[in-house]
């Protein structure tokens, strides 16, 4: 939301590393406004404290109308064991001033150097990271095909077991994933690229666990957008020296 609305946590230099933070833009402003605006208009009650967990049963229960995130939802949105099973529509986000505003993010596996086993180690997650392991849990997974982790691997999308299950969200997906501006999501110049919104330097998730805080008081109606906004300047300030 913050790149379609023009905004960016920091500047960047020349040489694409971290400048000056941009939290006090009227860009940024214009985005949290938004986001607050709507959350307390038509989020869930205490939505400050709803994890992804809590918005899931929450939908998947039918309390839900609508439900803005990842890709990688829909696989149990669809499984077999969902009440909402073919009841669902799937739309690309919304853009103010930029063409599309996805993302794209990954979950990693790593063996530890401490390891005693790397080579089974590495066996183990070449095997969960490979076609063999979608092949297989296809026919054993508790939600079915639907529930196969989805952008992860193109021939998952070849396997007509899963093209089935997953029709409603599949194409979607990889639309999701191939259209996401990766090296130019925002409307200037930032760091961090490529990546859309991962910012490539150590201090970044601390930021944005401070700033999350803030924003989160916000919409508890504990804090105000102009105080969030001038804690979370200084807070990137800092991180950006």
């Amino acid at each position: 939301m913050l790149n379609t609305f023009g905004g960016t946590w920091w500047s960047a230099k020349p040489d694409g590393s971290v400048d000056r933070a941009m939290v006090d833009r009227p860009e940024f402003r214009a985005a949290l406004e938004f986001y607050v605006r709507l959350v307390r208009d038509a989020g869930e009650t205490h939505a400050e404290r709803a994890s992804y967990n809590q918005c899931l049963a929450l939908y998947r229960s039918g309390k839900v109308a609508m439900w803005y995130d990842a890709t990688v939802a829909a696989g149990a949105l669809e499984a077999v064991d969902s009440d909402v099973k073919g009841k669902n529509g799937y739309a690309a986000a919304p853009v103010a001033r930029t063409e599309a505003s996805g993302w794209l993010w990954s979950w990693a596996l790593a063996v530890p150097t401490s390891s005693t086993k790397t080579d089974l180690a590495w066996q183990y997650v070449a095997w969960a990271t490979g076609p063999r392991y979608v092949r297989e849990a296809g026919e054993r997974i508790a939600g079915g095909w639907a529930s196969v982790p989805p952008g992860t691997r193109r021939s998952t999308y070849e396997i007509p077991d899963y093209r089935d299950a997953a029709r409603a969200f599949a194409q979607p997906t990889l639309d999701a994933i191939e259209s996401a501006p990766v090296d130019n999501p925002g409307t200037t110049r930032r760091p961090g690229n490529p990546g859309v919104q991962y910012v490539g330097i150590p201090q970044f998730q601390d930021v944005g666990n401070q700033c999350t805080e803030q924003f989160s008081a916000v919409i508890a109606g504990r804090s105000s957008v102009d105080s969030a906004l001038a804690n979370c300047q200084q807070i990137a300030s800092r991180a950006g020296r």
